[in-house]
């Protein structure tokens, strides 16, 4: 199971200096990947979980790319609705190349309903330009002398079942964010389900979950999977691991944008947890 981290890159604490302490963490820590989210235009509703500044994904994994040299990159999640497929395609590949082949691409039909108007894209046929993006960056990227060599990963993210039957049919992993450990559960079987009735192969399995570690357990009946004591979250992957997950993301985010100006704790927790899982 490779293990990666969801890099914040946004709110007031975060600046260059701060990502690139972000990236020396996790590379130096000896995780499998970084991870950066997406957004374009902070409309009050995304400012009120994603506050500015905000840092554009695919800018800051190529400047990433450079200052790294083993952990893969990647989006937690990219929103298929807001760039051309084709600008995608382009930027994906040439960033794939440049960064020695080591992206990993998320997908997600996007939720922020003002951030779509103000891109002038449909919030309502969002979940039709998600299947429209993975299908167009297939057939560009099938023209490997434009768009050159290696497969970039996709992972689509998402818990409805339209999304699932979309990591089926169209994606290389199943990417759901911050659930409960008994959902996942359930939810690995539905993915089973549909994919023995699309008659396709059942996808990776590739969770994001928090990362939150308490002093004392936390209830299991209110707690999402990667939080509570180190006891509960070590259980925690014991469980993703009985049900197949390939890779693992780690959330450090609570949601309070001060956290951005202090990313001690997160670092200190990501320290613990990886010594816990060696």
């Amino acid at each position: 199971m490779e293990i990666g981290v969801n890099v914040p890159n946004f709110g007031p604490g975060t600046n260059p200096a701060r990502l690139r302490e972000w990236a020396q963490v996790v590379e130096e820590l000896g995780y499998d990947l970084l991870m950066v989210s997406d957004h374009v235009v902070i409309t009050p509703d995304v400012a009120e979980q994603y506050p500015a500044p905000f840092y554009e994904p695919f800018t800051t994994l190529s400047w990433l790319a450079g200052i790294t040299s083993r952990v893969r990159l990647g989006t937690t999640v990219l929103i298929a609705g807001y760039r051309h497929p084709l600008l995608v395609a382009r930027m994906a590949a040439n960033l794939h190349q440049l960064s020695g082949e080591r992206l990993v691409l998320g997908v997600g039909a996007g939720w922020a309903r003002q951030e779509f108007e103000a891109l002038g894209a449909s919030h309502a046929r969002r979940g039709r330009a998600t299947d429209e993006l993975l299908v167009s960056l297939r057939s560009a990227w099938s023209d490997a002398a434009d768009y050159g060599p290696g497969r970039i990963p996709l992972w689509v993210g998402g818990r409805s079942t339209a999304a699932m039957r979309r990591a089926v049919l169209l994606g290389d992993a199943w990417h759901p964010l911050r659930e409960r450990v008994d959902w996942l559960r359930s939810a690995t079987g539905q993915l089973r389900e549909i994919a023995t009735a699309e008659g396709r192969p059942v996808p990776a399995f590739a969770p994001r979950i928090l990362l939150r570690l308490t002093s004392s357990p936390l209830p299991e009946e209110t707690r999402v999977a990667g939080e509570g004591s180190i006891d509960q979250v070590r259980a925690d992957f014991d469980v993703l691991r009985e049900l197949g997950a390939q890779s693992v993301v780690l959330d450090p985010f609570h949601g309070d944008p001060a956290e951005t100006e202090h990313p001690e704790t997160a670092w200190r927790d990501l320290a613990t947890l990886k010594q816990e899982l060696t």
